[in-house]
């Protein structure tokens, strides 16, 4: 088995966000404590239970969701992190980590991420929306700051259109995570 990660999963509004449940259940299968954060967005389209039971951890789905104890859950789990996991990432979410808003629980995650914290970004949206100068100028700059990009990769996608759009193969993330673990 890899070394454990601390992995925090955020799931944005993209009808890929059911795969991130076969994510975290494969990443929790290869010992990995993952904390899931969905956005308002994801949550239209799988809900906060699924991952509770497969990650055997509490869901975030709100900036102010709170455990126990002084600190705010998103420090916490920023501070904590060795892995941001971004699976599926629509335009929106790299929009808003580009440009450093944080008006959510997810993006304030990542714009508190501590600096030792490796990011991974699996896109998942129309072709046209990943193509557009906007979100590759996104791109671009978050891979300034030392994110990696998995994907996106061709195929048929949920809107019918045929072409670069859809969520890098699970096992391919999952993979993708277990080689990091020994890179510097």
């Amino acid at each position: 088995m890899s070394q454990s990660k601390n992995i925090v999963l955020g799931v944005t509004g993209s009808i890929a966000a059911y795969k991130a449940a076969e994510l975290t259940s494969q990443l929790v299968k290869q010992g990995h404590i993952v904390n899931v954060v969905l956005t308002a967005d994801a949550q239209r389209f799988i809900t906060p239970l699924a991952f509770k039971t497969l990650s055997r951890r509490p869901v975030v789905t709100d900036l102010y969701d709170e455990e126990e104890g002084w600190q705010p859950t998103h420090i916490r789990l920023a501070d904590e992190a060795d892995l941001f996991l971004l699976a599926p990432a629509t335009a929106n979410s790299l929009a808003k980590m580009a440009h450093g808003l944080a008006n959510d629980a997810l993006s304030c995650i990542a714009l508190a991420l501590n600096p030792k914290a490796k990011i991974l970004i699996a896109p998942a949206m129309n072709g046209k929306m990943w193509l557009h100068p906007a979100t590759q100028q996104n791109v671009a700059t978050l891979k300034s700051r030392g994110a990696e990009f998995i994907g996106p990769e061709e195929g048929m996608l949920s809107c019918g259109y045929e072409g670069i759009g859809r969520l890098w193969p699970v096992e391919d993330i999952v993979k993708r995570v277990g080689q990091m673990k020994n890179e510097k």
